[in-house]
């Protein structure tokens, strides 16, 4: 069986180190001859819109999934068509636009922060009257990594936001006071066979994921999560992985957006469950029997953003796995990252701390050693 992927970026590349063991084989779409999926299977060269590259790939896969949320649906609805495209179109599309998005989380009786559409300075006035402040302003599409944001605070901040974001479609979502930031990530097979995986506290640094640990232990939030997810499993008839961010706020969930794909805060299952969320897209998406999902003790991921700290630093940590991208250094990129996996939470949370001290050593990141000092139990 070969498996087609639109985007060869490091979630691309994943996919294929944990297929090749079942005996599939991997063909990558994107533009970059030297992208991360380049190391592991063959690369198609064309943009993600080009009909003669898609039409290519199709050509030559028994089943087409994708790494990114940026592709074009209309696009792929022709290949589509012709060969298994999962997870389904509809549900990418959804994923690509923050008010379709929230609105259908809201028809689903999934918890949202309170939302207004904005297309003009006017609706941005009106939604930051009815909803208060502060609030975030977002492009509707294209925006991830804290990338499309804007922050408010005052009233003084809505005009500079709106001469900033304005000259694409927007939504103002009210603000979450929350305690801490989790995801879930759930499997489903094309024969309906559904798992999820335990919680995961997340902690971003500039809207970028620094590091996850899991299993984040809570039995009601666990419950909250999965029926949630379930419900839009079920709505798209959906086949792969599908990650849902929360908010945790006095003991609910409140949903900040999904992801169609396997996602940065599941790396910890490579080395941290009994099967990969890699391995459980791809046998999800081809009808197999989905993997246990139980964690193997307790795990840390940390994400490596900018460069990449010697590799001396990286494995003198105890129950460290490293995973590099082969990617180039640049500002807010991720190069690669690491699991730690440990006994006991206690464990997990010393040996992360050692981690990012290690790391703000080597690269002269302050910041990093303030993290570790906080490193939550």
């Amino acid at each position: 069986m070969r498996i087609g992927v639109i985007g060869a970026g490091q979630l691309g590349r994943m996919l294929a180190l944990a297929g090749y063991p079942l005996g599939l084989r991997f063909v990558f779409l994107d533009q970059s001859a030297d992208a991360p999926g380049a190391q592991v299977g063959r690369i198609v060269r064309g943009a993600f819109d080009d009909p003669a590259a898609l039409r290519e790939l199709a050509e030559h896969v028994d089943v087409v999934t994708f790494d990114v949320e940026n592709v074009p649906v209309e696009a792929v609805q022709p290949i589509a068509a012709l060969k298994p495209f999962l997870p389904p179109v509809e549900a990418l599309g959804a994923s690509q636009d923050r008010l379709y998005e929230k609105t259908l989380f809201r028809e689903l009786g999934v918890p949202t922060p309170p939302f207004q559409p904005v297309d003009s300075l006017d609706d941005l006035q009106a939604a930051v009257r009815g909803i208060g402040l502060p609030g975030v302003l977002k492009t509707r599409r294209m925006g991830y990594d804290g990338r499309g944001q804007c922050f408010l605070r005052s009233p003084q901040d809505v005009t500079p936001a709106w001469e900033k974001l304005g000259a694409t479609p927007l939504i103002y979502e009210g603000f979450v006071d929350f305690s801490r930031e989790v995801s879930i990530i759930a499997v489903r097979s094309t024969t309906g066979e559904t798992r999820f995986y335990p919680l995961c506290a997340n902690t971003h640094e500039s809207g970028i994921l620094r590091y996850s640990t899991a299993p984040y232990r809570h039995a009601s939030l666990q419950k909250q999560a999965e029926t949630y997810a379930r419900r839009l499993l079920q709505r798209f008839d959906y086949a792969g992985v599908l990650t849902i961010e929360f908010f945790v706020r006095r003991g609910t969930l409140i949903a900040n957006e999904m992801a169609p794909r396997v996602h940065n805060s599941g790396h910890w299952t490579i080395e941290g469950a009994e099967t990969s969320q890699f391995e459980n897209h791809v046998r999800a998406i081809l009808g197999l029997p989905l993997g246990d999902t139980r964690p193997l003790g307790h795990s840390a991921m940390v994400n490596f953003i900018g460069e990449l700290p010697p590799l001396r630093n990286i494995l003198q940590v105890s129950g460290v796995h490293f995973h590099s991208y082969g990617k180039e250094p640049r500002p807010n990129r991720k190069l690669g990252h690491c699991t730690i996996t440990a006994a006991s939470a206690a464990a997990r949370d010393r040996a992360l701390a050692q981690l990012l001290r290690l790391e703000a050593v080597a690269t002269g990141g302050g910041r990093n050693l303030s993290q570790a000092e906080r490193v939550h139990r």
